[in-house]
């Protein structure tokens, strides 16, 4: 049986607050090789200039880390599902970054607040996911970007994992809802208002995706 939105986001809050003390540590792991999406995050921010970032399930605020080294005079905030994650984020945050404890698909910010929004490795655990654009659009100030990467498969392989893989997941205490394509990205896009101006699949079956707020 298909678990409910609200079991999906149980699942992943009991694994990540679980998962908060050892995150950052140096054991091979799933988490560990999310690092290695660090640099093209950065390389994407970095076409742009900004003032203001937020960052969507930050966990423990590892990019916001190295953007408030590279960039100090900029302002960051990070929001995670966990509070374990924030508090362990809240623990090596600088003067110019702050962290929340809330729901990506509700972001509690005022509209027009950042000029750049990232979320990496996050976005597969949002039942609602255009809930979550929506949401985007709303806070991001005109000309904005959406910056998402996150696993994908090639098309043909997306059904076996949304409908083999990922349930089978769930067994072992995963809170993975879904991944996604272009077309599924694209349909986001039009639900929200936001424009999709990049989307590449890159090794590691990693998703590269830019998604801009036109007005």
């Amino acid at each position: 049986m298909a678990k409910s939105a609200e079991e999906l986001k149980k699942l992943t809050l009991e694994e990540f607050q679980k998962e908060a003390g050892q995150f950052d540590n140096n054991d091979p792991s799933i988490y560990n090789l999310c690092r290695k999406d660090y640099p093209e995050i950065l390389a994407e921010i970095e076409k742009e200039p900004f003032t203001d970032l937020l960052d969507a399930g930050c966990g423990t605020g590892a990019v916001i880390s190295l953007l408030a080294d590279k960039y100090p005079d900029k302002h960051y905030t990070g929001i995670d599902i966990s509070p374990n994650m924030i508090e362990v984020a809240k623990s090596k945050s600088s003067s110019n970054s702050a962290f929340v404890c809330g729901d990506c698909e509700q972001l509690p910010f005022d509209e027009n607040s950042f000029d750049v929004i990232t979320c990496s490795m996050s976005f597969h655990h949002y039942p609602h996911p255009e809930k979550f654009f929506t949401s985007c659009y709303r806070v991001l100030r005109p000309n904005g970007r959406l910056i998402i990467r996150d696993m994908t498969v090639a098309p043909a392989f997306l059904w076996f994992v949304n409908h083999v893989e990922i349930p089978l997941a769930h067994l072992i205490g995963k809170g993975d809802v879904a991944c996604y394509g272009e077309k599924d990205l694209e349909r986001f896009c039009k639900q929200s208002g936001l424009k999709l101006e990049l989307f590449e699949h890159r090794k590691g079956c990693r998703l590269h995706s830019v998604m801009r707020k036109i007005k």
